[in-house]
């Protein structure tokens, strides 16, 4: 019997939230192992003088606890 977990991670960009997200991904790996999917809870921009300047996506990862 496997015991996962759930982690939250923001990812930003300045070209598009896909692109945020993949940050968001990219970053995960580095230091969780057996991650089995995510969950994408919220799209933000930050805007500046009328214009988006930074992309923004919230994920939830999860992966398999090690035994």
């Amino acid at each position: 019997m496997a015991v996962a977990r759930v982690t939250k991670i923001i990812g930003s960009s300045p070209r598009g939230w896909q692109e945020a997200a993949d940050e968001a991904m990219k970053r995960a790996n580095k230091t969780l192992r057996n991650v089995t999917g995510i969950h994408l809870l919220e799209q933000k921009a930050h805007v500046e003088k009328g214009k988006i300047t930074e992309y923004r996506a919230t994920i939830e990862v999860t992966f398999i606890l090690e035994g």
